[in-house]
């Protein structure tokens, strides 16, 4: 597999750059690469994906942080998630809990010492782990919305013991320890004298119950992470760098607790040639001299297909023209933005003697003896 090349590099930008010169830089490498812009150019069609790659990243502050530190390895989808999933879920991977920390301090067991109780009850139903991803869509589907598979890691409920952590064809047992009590009572010698102090058994860990065939799959633990697929609806109008929230699609519960939701980023990529201002959409319309000062009849493109718009004589560069409800979709309604199309008058570079003779002769018949030519 070929080497990744650098994502600043990809946009031909600095390490420095900011924000702003990111997504400009962008902007002309998805312009210059587009698939619309080149049919058939393999090679243009595997830049566009470079750059828009890249974009992902270094638009994003968290992944461009990890990025600028770790360079792709940091930006990978498995990086930083382990054998178990450390990444966020256990400080990732440091090997101490705040728990093992009081217990160092006041002999064990929630509270403090022991008095008052104050332990997590084990088997209480636990609501799962929120996840996150990111999904790169087109400017048009942010605009009318769409279906997308999101592929995901999450904690599911082992399929091999049904989550109870025994082999098949075993179960689980009353902790002889406890005697199911999931606590355990001991004296401890302190300052105020001999005191009985409760903390949850070491051998079943507050549970009650001992698991003597461990699940091969799970290892016991009655859960397992592993990829799966969802789908998702990204509603019209949504806008780049929002989110969505994907109720109970993040992690699966415990003892019967509700599974955690997924927080879904959403990247939007440019567009050659509209651009978003909240709900309407901009298009920059070029035409001759001839059609402004004639009048003209534009071919401009929406996100509804072509339309036919007549422009008046005597259209100034820079003028503004509105196509009412060809904008947006409003992401909490069903009104829409507007198409704005701007007007840029070309102005030919290269001409021939007779069309400069012409020119002369149409200038000095508009304004008789005022301009000097060269």
């Amino acid at each position: 597999m070929a080497e990744k090349r650098d994502y600043y590099e990809v946009l031909g930008i600095s390490k420095g750059a900011s924000e702003d010169e990111i997504k400009k830089a962008y902007r002309q490498m998805a312009k210059k690469y587009h698939p619309d812009l080149n049919p058939g150019n393999k090679d243009a069609e595997a830049k566009f994906k470079e750059c828009n790659e890249a974009y992902e990243v270094l638009s994003d502050p968290d992944k461009k942080a990890r990025y600028d530190r770790f360079g792709h390895a940091g930006v990978d989808p498995n990086y930083g998630a382990g054998a178990g999933g450390a990444g966020f879920d256990g400080f990732g991977g440091m090997g101490f809990d705040v728990g093992d920390i009081f217990s160092s301090f006041f002999g064990g067991g929630g509270g403090f010492g022991g008095f008052g109780g104050g332990h997590a009850n084990p088997n209480a139903p636990q609501r799962g782990g929120d996840i996150q991803a990111n999904i790169t869509i087109t400017f048009e589907e942010a605009a009318k919305g769409c279906k997308k598979t999101v592929e995901v890691n999450r904690i599911e409920v082992c399929d091999g013991c049904s989550g109870s952590g025994a082999a098949p064809g075993t179960s689980t047992q009353t902790c002889p320890d406890c005697n199911g009590r999931g606590q355990v009572t001991s004296q401890q010698r302190t300052m105020l004298g001999v005191m009985q102090v409760q903390k949850p058994c070491p051998r079943c860990g507050g549970k009650g119950t001992i698991i003597p065939n461990p699940c091969p799959k799970c290892k016991g633990t009655g859960r397992l992470r592993r990829p799966a697929k969802i789908e998702v609806n990204i509603p019209a109008g949504i806008d780049d760098h929002q989110a969505i929230n994907v109720r109970s699609q993040g992690n699966k519960g415990t003892n019967g607790g509700p599974a955690g939701d997924l927080r879904l980023g959403v990247n939007v990529r440019s567009h050659p040639y509209f651009e978003r201002d909240g709900y309407n959409v901009w298009y920059q319309a070029k035409i001759s001299f001839a059609q402004a000062a004639l009048g003209s009849e534009l071919i401009v493109p929406t996100l509804d297909g072509d339309v036919r718009y007549t422009i008046p004589a005597g259209t100034q560069p820079g003028d503004v023209f509105k196509l009412k409800d060809r904008g947006i979709q409003n992401l909490n309604g069903r009104s829409r933005g507007d198409q704005l199309v701007r007007v840029e008058v070309e102005v030919p570079r290269k001409l021939n003697e007779r069309q400069k003779e012409l020119l002369r002769a149409f200038d000095e018949d508009l304004n008789p003896g005022r301009h000097t030519y060269g």
